[in-house]
């Protein structure tokens, strides 16, 4: 595979890990879940029991686990053809993941933003409107 190939398919592969970490770690189809496992995170009693269940609370962390696992599916290795070709693939795998994680969290707060912003000009509008009524 050229570079060129091997570039595109990391970003492209790093769209399902983002979907997949982003999804169990923060969405409410697996509320459940997280609540379950940020209690279990503090309260258990070795650190790798508090740091396994950590690990679904954190996109990042859980990135590296999803990563690994579609490395696995897929085989894809970055720049050689051997083990070191897995182990570059996972951590650039995890940055472009990062990467990707950074814009989705902009849009959110660019669109929560304007969301306030309407949401304010419209009590202006509705408070303008009833002291007109009033008058």
């Amino acid at each position: 595979m050229s570079l060129g190939q091997q570039v595109l398919t990391l970003f492209i592969l790093a769209l399902p890990v983002a979907s997949v970490a982003w999804t169990v770690t923060h969405e409410a189809i697996f509320r459940e879940i997280q609540e379950y496992c940020r209690a279990k995170s503090k309260s258990c009693s070795t650190v790798l029991q508090r740091k396994f269940f950590y690990l679904f609370t954190c996109e990042y962390c859980f990135s590296h686990y999803v990563s690994a696992i579609f490395l696995a599916i897929t085989g894809f290795k970055l720049l050689f053809p051997d083990w070191r070709g897995y182990l570059i693939s996972l951590f650039a795998l995890v940055w472009v993941w990062n990467f990707y994680i950074s814009i989705y969290n902009r849009l959110r707060l660019n669109i929560k933003h304007e969301h306030i912003a309407i949401n304010e000009k419209q009590r202006e509008v509705e408070a303008t409107e009833e002291d007109r009524k009033a008058a």
